[in-house]
């Protein structure tokens, strides 16, 4: 035990450093890192190209081919970009990330959670999410921010990431425990951002809300408006926009101040249809290698054919 334990350390040890020694590189060369790796994982690995490709061409049905693939190299460039970002935030001031993240009015949050109220802050996996804990430093004093993940099947990647996202002084919050942890954070007083990426596919087994998503019928996690309608919180929306290589900006929206007295799925079709906004206005930044789409709905499919048979209307969701 003591044996498997020493080399799950080692592993980490070795995966920090060699991404440490990355994140130490000024971005010039990141991306020029970032270009080459593009090659690789596109043209020699073609990684996921076969899903991306039916990802895409399912979501925008009526494009023509060349434009798919258009999209389909930006997607991955974008990805390479993503990639290198993220293991810059080892090595990223306070200053640099306020620079190239920057939020266009958190005034939003602040005066949501000024009377103490904790906040949901939902957004997607679009442009880089992962720098999005750097909204902590413009939070009035007293606020904390936390982020709901998921646990990585790897132990040395998941402590790499956890390093890099609580880079901001964020709170990491495992998703299944993530109900209990918040009704801590309330009987213990404190007020707590908390972030949720709920475009996550959920299991087949899980409890989920039936959408139009991207001309697709699509499963969607609940979790986050189970948490905020039963402990009352406001949930806002971040709009993300990549501005240029390395540099985004956020716009925030109130999907509801207070989340106590609406109803159910409301909430949830609010989110997908503001998510849905930001990757229509650009699809290169949304991430189309996940198998988003992976699961039908028990015997009707998720084309958005099999929607209109079902007699669903896009913004009528179905449990």
């Amino acid at each position: 035990m003591d044996g498997e334990e020493n080399k799950k350390g080692t592993g980490y040890t070795l995966l920090y450093a060699m991404a440490y020694l990355h994140a130490l590189l000024p971005f010039r060369i990141l991306y020029i890192i970032s270009d080459i790796l593009y090659l690789i994982i596109y043209y020699l690995v073609r990684y996921r190209r076969r899903l991306v490709r039916k990802n895409l061409r399912n979501a925008f049905p009526e494009m023509p081919e060349k434009s798919i693939v258009k999209i389909e190299k930006k997607f991955y460039r974008h990805l390479c970009d993503y990639f290198m970002e993220t293991v810059k935030t080892l090595h990223l001031t306070d200053g640099e990330a306020r620079r190239r993240m920057r939020f266009e009015n958190p005034e939003v949050i602040n005066r949501l959670t000024a009377g103490g109220k904790s906040c949901i802050l939902s957004l997607g996996h679009y442009g880089n999410w992962e720098w999005v804990p750097a909204v902590v430093t413009h939070f009035i004093p007293g606020v904390e921010q936390g982020f709901i993940y998921k646990k990585l099947h790897s132990a040395a990647f998941d402590r790499l990431f956890l390093k890099m996202r609580t880079r901001f002084g964020s709170c990491p919050i495992e998703m299944h425990g993530a109900f209990r942890q918040m009704i801590r954070f309330r009987d213990g007083g404190k007020t707590l951002v908390a972030g949720f990426l709920s475009d996550q596919r959920p299991s087949p087994r899980q409890e989920c809300y039936w959408t139009l998503f991207m001309n697709r019928l699509t499963p969607v996690q609940t979790g986050m408006e189970k948490i905020a309608r039963y402990l009352g919180t406001s949930v806002v929306y971040l709009d993300m926009r990549k501005v240029k290589r390395g540099y985004y900006t956020g716009k925030f929206s109130v999907i509801t101040p207070d989340a106590g007295g609406t109803p159910e799925f409301a909430i949830t079709e609010r989110y997908v249809r503001k998510l849905e906004e930001t990757v229509m206005r650009e699809p290169s930044c949304y991430l189309w290698s996940h198998d988003r789409w992976k699961f039908a709905k028990p015997g009707q499919g998720n084309s958005a054919k099999s929607a209109r048979r079902a007699g669903m209307a896009p913004g009528a969701g179905i449990q």
